[in-house]
């Protein structure tokens, strides 16, 4: 098929071009951006008049609860929301059930998502077998598979040891292992440490449960110069601690959730279990931290930390709900927000969903010709159109997830995803 998204602002991070002009798409390559070649006759032509044209964005965490938890959301649901939102590609957790420790499952999770010709799905192995953290998987078969790296999702570490070895063999082979920094008995609680929790009678997660974790991983990062992928970071401390590993030159990057860039405990309001998320809402000096972190490069990436979870799943009592919410339709939108709000530009915004998460992926990506969050000639056709004005109410079930629970119910946001191409194909169109 062959398509010409005309007349859009077309904003491309990874080269620095911002001006308007055409992109002419053919056989899921783009062929021209800029002005479409004299012989180019398209089957479908979209005008972007007024909207911007980007590269699709990249989502370093979204969970698509197959297999095993088809209750909270099917493949099918969870990736035509990904479109919706102008995601294009997504990496996948392996907390699924079985985990993601085969290269059997791993293949006929990506076969199932090529089937559906939506958003590209790159899965992360299993670091330990069953994510149980004291086995290590066979990473060069499930690379093999299509895995992108090797991570344990929420389930901490206890044994330093088992890192080690991780972060060693990882190191050998040139793998990515990426952590949520969080050590094992101290973030058991469901709310982040504070006054609010103790006056509501919740179990506390405290900040040094993520800055411990920290300081190790740095320490076997320093032995073994591994690269390591920190996922959502949520706290103050954790910022500064990335800063400084960042500046001694370690091999890391770090995201933050949408959820951690907006919200604070104070969201909890009544027990809403809505608020009920991993890693946990922090104060306002830590949400202001990320904020800034985001900013100024400290943080690599944005993701919305998609968790679909189904109403019967959230109408408990707080502490007894299960954590997750729902995130990829809103991507676009609250990264704008954040970025209106600190006074950034379009393209500084985009950085942070396109480019530099692709980067992040980096070798993972050599099979799509490292083209994957930029809007390359000869690359792969990847493009969202986006309007960056009007605001929009945010609707349970106006979602196209399965899950229908959000912290962000009733907001109004700004911005909305007009049309998603993927390699080529019209993916979804408002």
């Amino acid at each position: 098929m062959k398509l010409l998204i005309q007349n859009g602002r077309v904003i491309d991070p990874a080269s620095g071009l911002d001006q308007n002009a055409d992109v002419a798409i053919a056989a899921g390559r783009i062929v021209a951006v800029g002005k479409a070649p004299a012989d180019f006759t398209p089957d479908r032509v979209i005008d972007a008049k007024g909207c911007i044209v980007a590269p699709g964005l990249v989502d370093l965490a979204a969970r698509l609860r197959e297999p095993g938890q088809e209750h909270a959301g099917m493949l099918e649901s969870e990736m035509s929301a990904a479109v919706a939102g102008g995601v294009t590609s997504l990496v996948c957790p392996p907390d699924t059930d079985p985990v993601l420790d085969e290269p059997g499952l791993v293949e006929m999770l990506r076969y199932r998502a090529e089937k559906l010709h939506q958003a590209r799905v790159l899965p992360l192995g299993a670091l330990t077998v069953g994510l149980k953290g004291d086995v290590l998987t066979e990473m060069g078969q499930l690379t093999a598979a299509g895995c992108v790296g090797f991570g344990q999702a929420e389930v901490a570490l206890a044994n330093t040891q088992v890192v080690q070895r991780a972060l060693q063999y990882a190191s050998s082979f040139g793998y990515t292992v990426w952590l949520r920094p969080q050590e094992f008995y101290l973030g058991q609680g469901v709310a982040a440490s504070g006054p609010l929790a103790t006056r509501m009678g919740l179990s506390g997660v405290s900040v040094a449960a993520e800055t411990i974790a920290l300081h190790t991983i740095f320490e076997l990062v320093r032995s073994t110069r591994a690269r390591v992928h920190l996922c959502r970071i949520s706290s103050a401390a954790g910022v500064a601690l990335v800063r400084q590993a960042k500046t001694e030159g370690l091999p890391i990057t770090a995201d933050v959730s949408i959820n951690s860039l907006h919200l604070t405990d104070a969201d909890m309001g009544y027990f809403d279990s809505r608020a009920r998320l991993t890693p946990v809402l922090r104060q306002q000096a830590d949400r202001a931290a990320l904020r800034a972190g985001l900013a100024d490069g400290t943080l690599d990436a944005l993701v919305s930390d998609h968790t679909p979870v189904d109403a019967d799943a959230k109408a408990l009592p707080f502490a007894e709900a299960e954590p997750g919410a729902t995130g990829l339709e809103l991507l676009w939108s609250l990264a704008l927000k954040w970025g209106q709000d600190e006074g950034l530009d379009l393209s500084a915004v985009l950085t942070r969903i396109t480019s530099q998460p692709a980067q992040i992926l980096g070798s993972a990506l050599q099979t799509l010709q490292g083209s994957v969050g930029q809007l390359a000639v000869g690359g792969v056709a990847d493009v969202c159109v986006l309007t960056s004005d009007g605001h929009w109410p945010v609707s349970a079930q106006a979602l196209r997830s399965q899950g229908k629970s959000t912290p962000f119910s009733g907001y109004e946001l700004p911005g909305r995803v007009l049309a998603t191409v993927v390699a080529g194909h019209l993916a979804f169109e408002a």
